[in-house]
């Protein structure tokens, strides 16, 4: 059995992804060994990507995650797509198999798992989904798949959010053309942009917009507490933080790069102590 194994992350920035430890910390909890390694790489052009992953595939390493901006960029610079990642667009998860690379999209998976419970206990009713980007893509199809009966959809570029709800037809999904829109009456709230992810302290809908009857999620989680969930709280509303889709998306990336069950509790730990050793918690 393969005991040591090689991976990493491309995106920018990332110096603050929390994958490393949690990635590392699995594998030493299962007695293997795991190098991540973050590739920074500011505004990398298609041949960059290309020239990347071609290092990848010739370097040994198992696979590596790809964030933002470059989750769509790369769907079309590799071998095969998993049949989810080919209907959503977008690619996070990256596996050497051989001489090919092989496109997976573990958000879609992380934030089903994560979201579920929060649905099950809320009313249903339209759900606004602010950011058509790669992770938007992902949330958007998780929803999908959890029976979400309107999805509004709303990006600061329209084309990207005409474009998510037509390839979610099929589940009533709409492209909102303001975030008031989107909000209005909704009764749950998803924020898929990096609007609140340090050093940043916007929030991608104004505090006036959010109610207490309605639950909000971010995907951010540097910080856990982004100036969105804040006001939402403050509102009583009831949240989600980015934590266990970034969680179960590691996990069961960890499981395609490695073919090992990931030990949950130790990636979860891991995260929480680099959280914790980072960030103060709420007042």
């Amino acid at each position: 059995m393969r005991d040591r194994f090689l991976t990493g992350l491309i995106g920018y920035p990332i110096a603050h992804s929390a994958a490393p430890a949690m990635h590392e910390q699995a594998a030493a909890a299962l007695g293997v060994h795991c190098h991540y390694q973050l590739i920074e790489a500011d505004g990398a052009g298609r041949d960059d990507l290309r020239a990347m992953l071609e290092g990848i595939r010739r370097l040994g390493f198992a696979g590596v995650n790809v964030t933002f901006p470059y989750k769509e960029a790369v769907v079309d610079l590799i071998d095969d797509l998993a049949p989810d990642a080919r209907a959503i667009g977008a690619v996070n998860t990256i596996v050497v198999r051989g001489p090919r690379l092989v496109g997976y999209n573990t958000d879609a998976t992380g934030f089903a798992r994560a979201i579920e419970p929060l649905l099950a206990s809320a009313p249903h009713g339209p759900i606004a989904l602010i950011g058509a980007g790669g992770v938007g893509k992902a949330i958007a199809f998780a929803l999908a798949g959890l029976g979400v009966t309107e999805l509004r959809i709303f990006d600061a570029e329209a084309g990207k959010a005409a474009q998510l709800a037509a390839q979610l037809q099929d589940h009533h999904a709409v492209h909102a053309t303001s975030v008031a829109a989107a909000v209005d009456g909704a009764t749950g709230l998803v924020n898929a942009t990096p609007v609140g992810m340090l050093p940043s302290r916007d929030t991608p809908v104004p505090d006036a917009l959010l109610r207490q009857s309605m639950w909000v999620a971010d995907a951010v989680y540097t910080p856990l507490w982004t100036p969105l969930l804040t006001a939402a709280r403050a509102k009583g509303a009831s949240v989600l933080t980015g934590r266990d889709l970034a969680i179960n998306a590691s996990a069961d990336a960890f499981k395609l790069f490695t073919g090992l069950a990931p030990p949950h509790a130790a990636m979860a730990n891991a995260f929480d102590a680099l959280m914790a050793a980072r960030y103060s918690p709420p007042a």
